[in-house]
């Protein structure tokens, strides 16, 4: 199963990108097929309508292949960033009828709670199925090391909960989805 992982942030100095490293970590220990799809390197596709560049055609290449999706995002001032919302409206109609866990990342004691709690709504608008399980990365400026890796061993539990629930729904929705006809696979 190719399950992605979308980093949701472009800024710089980002500690997300540590939290999504390790979800990446993770899906490659569950035997999944996955890679880092950063909001950095589709900016210029996000604001392409017409999906014509070549980052937008790549990146609708991995939205189309994907059996389902992670999305590590930041909460900033309690919302999400900008360009993940923008990468995700170009490419709506192909998120449809895929599963998706969240992961929300912060410098405070919540760990992206409410971003992940708006990300679910916006996910349910692109037709996808959001997990119940959830990675909640609090103070990600101490949790990790230099080297990018977890310093200890708590939040290994919640990402392994969110990758057996997702794996579960993405094998049943692309079966169902194999069996639907072409015309009606898009919302």
């Amino acid at each position: 199963m190719y399950i992605p992982v979308i980093l949701g942030t472009a800024r710089q100095g980002r500690q997300s990108e540590k939290a999504a490293r390790f979800i990446l970590r993770e899906a490659l220990a569950a035997s999944l097929e996955s890679e880092i799809i950063d909001v950095r390197d589709h900016r210029i596709a996000a604001t392409d309508d017409t999906g014509s560049s070549p980052q937008a055609q790549r990146l609708e290449e991995k939205v189309k292949r994907a059996d389902g999706f992670i999305i590590v995002s930041p909460e900033y001032n309690h919302g999400y960033p900008g360009e993940l919302k923008m990468m995700l409206d170009m490419l709506f109609w192909a998120y449809a009828k895929k599963p998706v866990g969240i992961c929300g990342v912060s410098s405070g004691p919540w760990g992206g709670a409410r971003v992940v709690e708006q990300l679910r709504q916006v996910c349910l608008a692109f037709h996808m199925v959001p997990i119940s399980n959830a990675v909640y990365f609090p103070k990600v400026q101490e949790i990790f090391d230099e080297n990018g890796e977890l310093k200890g061993k708590s939040l290994q539990g919640q990402a392994q909960r969110l990758l057996a629930e997702l794996i579960w729904y993405a094998q049943l929705l692309k079966a169902a989805r194999e069996k639907e006809p072409e015309e009606s696979r898009s919302p």
